[in-house]
C-alpha cells in the first residue's frame, strides 16, 4: 500500500520523479546506498519521533545522527523513536521504508540542514525496496518541510 500511496504522491505532485525499485533491500542506510548506487551520506534517512504528544519525522542525510538536545531545544520535548508497530500504523510505511511522502496522515515534516550538502540525496519511497532522486530543496517544497539544525554529521 505505501510504495502506492508513494506513487500516487508524485503522480500528482511531481510526475516527472520517478519512483525507483530495486530487487535489493534498502532497508538500511548502508543497503540503501548500495542498491542504488550512491554514498550512504546520500541517503536521506527520515526519522519518526514522538515529542510530548505529537509526532514529528526528521529527514537527515544518511551519515548525521540527531543531536537529542538540539531536538529537545527546538521542539521542547524529550524526543523518543516511535515504536515498530506504531510506523506503519502513524505513517502508512513500514520501517525501512518511512518516507516524508504519501503518508497515511499529515503529519510535521522537518529536513535537516545536513541534506544541504548534496544536490541529489535518496529517500525512501514507502517501502524496503524503493526510493527516488531528488534535491533537497524540491523534497522540502513538496512535502512543505521546515529546514532545521538538530543533526551532527559524523567525521
Amino acid at each position: 500500500m505505501s510504495l502506492e500511496s508513494v506513487r500516487a504522491f508524485f503522480a500528482e505532485k511531481a510526475p516527472d520523479i520517478d519512483v525507483l525499485v530495486s530487487s535489493q533491500s534498502s532497508a538500511t542506510v548502508a543497503l540503501a546506498a548500495q542498491a542504488f548506487g550512491v554514498e550512504p551520506a546520500r541517503i536521506a534517512k527520515t526519522l519518526s519521533l514522538r515529542v510530548g504528544d505529537r509526532v514529528i519525522l526528521i529527514v537527515a542525510a544518511g551519515n548525521a545522527r540527531m543531536d537529542n538536545k538540539k531536538v529537545k531545544a527546538l521542539f521542547g520535548g524529550k524526543p523518543k523513536m516511535l515504536g515498530l508497530d506504531e510506523v506503519a500504523d502513524i505513517t502508512g510505511h513500514e520501517v525501512g521504508g518511512v518516507c516524508p511522502f504519501g503518508l497515511k496522515s499529515p503529519l510535521p515534516i522537518y529536513c535537516d540542514v545536513s541534506l544541504k550538502a548534496f544536490d541529489i540525496v535518496v529517500p525512501a519511497a514507502g517501502s524496503t525496496h524503493s526510493a527516488v532522486k531528488i534535491t533537497p530543496e524540491r523534497m522540502a517544497e513538496l512535502t512543505a518541510a521546515e529546514w532545521v539544525d538538530v543533526c551532527e554529521v559524523a567525521k
